[in-house]
């Protein structure tokens, strides 16, 4: 079951030509079975007629196919088959709340100059309507973003530096000035207010997209969860201060952000099944702009069903996900669903004990 993930400067950008084009992506075949065939030589005595022993065959049934970024089993091979999206979007406070964040299938939460941070929402098996604040893009983002296989990148631009080099990468970009699918909301103040749909955006996707591989281990059904009991983590993402609360009824973590529960626009309170911790190291970038080195190795602290896996991230190329590793050696297995990823500085978190 292992598996793995991947999870970047400023400016303005907005506006301009459109190239739209069609999506199409081929489904991948999951389901092949494998046959594995033992025979056993006829034995034979001097005293009896030789005796033969029929060959024995096994057909060993792979599980069902689940989506990549989730775990979750396919419900639907149309949408099983689309890109990834990924969608940079803002966290100032004229930009809370946020619309989309529990409809992503994994979001990246990094942090980004003036002590911000910003999000991207890695949209495959849901969509969202509307999903917003669409913000610019980091020269991180390359990087981070490199595993989830060619995705289609929204954001609101970059200054040339960052622009340049987002095109002359895998990501697709398809920003404003290239697609004509966002919207300004009479609701907010700019640069606070640009937004799309996530359909309207994969409707730009170019002929030959596929989807995304898949990005962590998961858990089966009935397997126990490693780790130890913790009700959460406390994160200082340099001025943003997060917290995850395990609800166990609920089946889920909370977020607060500054001691207040974070909400989404479109759901209420921002969940997710899994919390995923990979300390970074950030060096200065272009205008003074973080730059975490996604490429190497580092700590992990992993929380998911109410328990707390002391881990190791480690990864070899921007195009390979984050192998996340107990210290024992054992790959993580995360909860089936949503996965929330933190990329705070060393020594910035603090794993809740168990009461």
């Amino acid at each position: 079951m292992a598996v793995a993930l991947a999870a970047a400067a400023c400016g303005g950008g907005e506006g301009g030509e459109s190239t739209p084009t069609s999506t199409s992506a081929a489904v991948p075949d999951t389901t092949a079975e494998q046959t594995t065939t033992t025979s056993e030589q006829p034995a034979a005595t001097t005293t009896e007629a030789p005796t033969t022993t029929a060959a024995a065959t096994t057909t060993t049934e792979p599980g069902p196919p689940v989506y990549p970024l989730t775990g979750v089993i396919v419900g639907d091979p149309a949408v099983a088959a689309l890109p990834a999206l990924v969608v940079k979007i803002d966290n100032a406070p004229g930009a809370r709340p946020q619309s989309g964040m529990n409809e992503a299938d994994i979001v990246i939460e990094e942090i980004v100059n003036d002590n911000l941070t910003r999000f991207a929402f890695v949209f495959h098996s849901q969509s969202a309507d509307p999903v917003g604040p669409i913000r610019s893009g980091r020269i991180q983002d390359i990087d981070l973003f490199g595993s989830f296989n060619r995705p289609l990148f929204a954001w609101s631009g970059g200054n040339r530096t960052v622009t340049d080099a987002v095109r002359a990468s895998d990501l697709v970009d398809i920003g404003p000035s290239r697609a004509p699918v966002y919207f300004r909301s009479s609701e907010r103040r700019a640069p606070h207010n640009l937004y799309s749909t996530t359909g309207a955006l994969w409707s730009q996707a170019p002929e030959g997209s596929a989807p995304p591989p898949q990005q962590f281990a998961y858990r089966s059904e009935g397997e126990a969860v490693q780790g130890v009991p913790s009700p959460g983590a406390l994160i200082t993402l340099d001025a943003v201060d997060v917290g995850w609360e395990w609800d166990a009824a609920l089946g889920l973590y909370r977020r607060s952000m500054e001691g207040r529960v974070h909400e989404d626009t479109l759901s209420g309170p921002v969940t997710t099944n899994n919390v995923v911790v990979l300390e970074m190291v950030y060096v200065p970038g272009i205008s003074d702009s973080p730059d975490a080195q996604t490429i190497g190795s580092g700590r992990a602290l992993v929380f998911t069903a109410g328990n707390y896996i002391e881990a190791t991230w480690s990864r070899g190329d921007r195009l390979a996900p984050f192998a996340l590793t107990t210290l024992d050696g054992q790959p993580v297995e995360l909860s089936p669903g949503r996965t929330f990823v933190e990329l705070p500085r060393i020594d910035k978190t603090i794993p809740l004990p168990a009461a």
